[in-house]
């Protein structure tokens, strides 16, 4: 396992050369570690899993058996993507497993956040050791873990990538990026020639819309938090803040308060919307949305999202809230 100290030293990758000085030394690096054998990859199609699968494809080819696990806690329309880009166009060696009833039924009655964090992600390390039986030669798990990742594994980020990994696992890690903040990761996936779309994605954390359906996860709840958050994403495109906001997202409590729709009263959820800047994750400021957009997204989501009765904002910088609401 490399080091999980980022030398004092170490130049911040911000131009195309000192990407690609980089992406000569991982490669070395990686060769020498894997040898002949077969690497299995958590892809989850975001950024950091997809820059280290072109890393590793780069490095030893067919060798690398990318696993796309979808845990149901995927956003609207994303393993679709993921099997067409990968799969497809881009011709990985790509595996895809539907587990969601698996992790669906293991998250049941679970409220507390990182109960439900070490769930997730020690069921991904269970599902990957299940499919490295199934093939041989894997001796190695290839995981998209960046610096943040590392520096916050102590108390405040305890999911698949830092803090779930079971102390038995067959599997040796390998981390190439690491060492790397969330804007380094995005210069070296160009380098590498990714699709724009894909390097430039908003970051989506290992435990999916699980840490955005707060509290004890249902599947009626959880449906309606996919539809809201494509409903802010599509807005957010269609207005052009896409790019211009680092992440952002919708969680759903599970509380309800009492609405009106039909001339009735009705209880329902609450969308809460969240956009956050930054540039490594460290620390974030909230995104000033045009009260234009953010009322089209209000009546889209409650006149098109079942259950759901109320968009809120939260206004929280980082510190003192995570970016993650859970």
């Amino acid at each position: 396992m490399a080091n999980n100290v980022r030398p004092a030293t170490m130049e911040r990758i911000t131009t195309q050369a000192l990407a690609n000085a980089f992406i000569a030394e991982q490669i070395s690096s990686i060769r020498a570690q894997v040898g002949k054998e077969k690497v299995l990859l958590a892809l989850s199609g975001g950024v950091d899993s997809s820059v280290v699968a072109a890393l590793l494809m780069k490095a030893i080819g067919r060798q690398l058996v990318c696993v796309h696990v979808n845990h149901g806690l995927m956003r609207k329309g994303e393993s679709e993507q993921v099997i067409e880009v990968f799969g497809k166009e881009l011709g990985a060696n790509l595996i895809y497993i539907d587990a969601t009833d698996r992790f669906l039924d293991l998250l049941a009655g679970v409220a507390e956040p990182e109960k439900k964090r070490k769930i997730i992600g020690n069921e991904f390390i269970k599902v990957f050791d299940e499919e490295a039986a199934k093939l041989k030669g894997i001796s190695f798990l290839a995981q998209g873990t960046i610096y943040p990742d590392i520096l916050e594994s102590k108390g405040v980020k305890a999911h698949h990538n830092v803090g779930g990994l079971p102390e038995d696992m067959q599997m040796e890690l390998v981390e190439p990026v690491r060492l790397l903040y969330k804007d380094e990761v995005r210069v070296v996936g160009d380098a590498l020639g990714l699709p724009h779309s894909m390097v430039y994605r908003q970051p989506f954390p290992g435990p999916g819309l699980g840490v955005r359906c707060l509290g004890a996860i249902t599947r009626e709840r959880l449906h309606a938090l996919r539809e809201a958050d494509a409903i802010l994403r599509e807005e957010f495109d269609r207005c052009s803040l896409a790019e211009k906001v680092w992440q952002y997202f919708i969680a759903v409590p599970d509380f309800k308060s009492v609405g009106v729709r039909d001339g009735k009263r009705y209880e329902g959820w609450s969308a809460i919307i969240r956009a956050v800047n930054t540039t490594d994750a460290m620390t974030a400021t909230i995104e000033e949305i045009p009260y234009e957009v953010l009322h089209r997204i209000t009546a889209r989501i409650t006149a098109e999202v079942e259950g759901i009765n109320r968009v809120l904002m939260d206004l929280t910088p980082k510190p003192v809230g995570t970016i993650e609401m859970e």
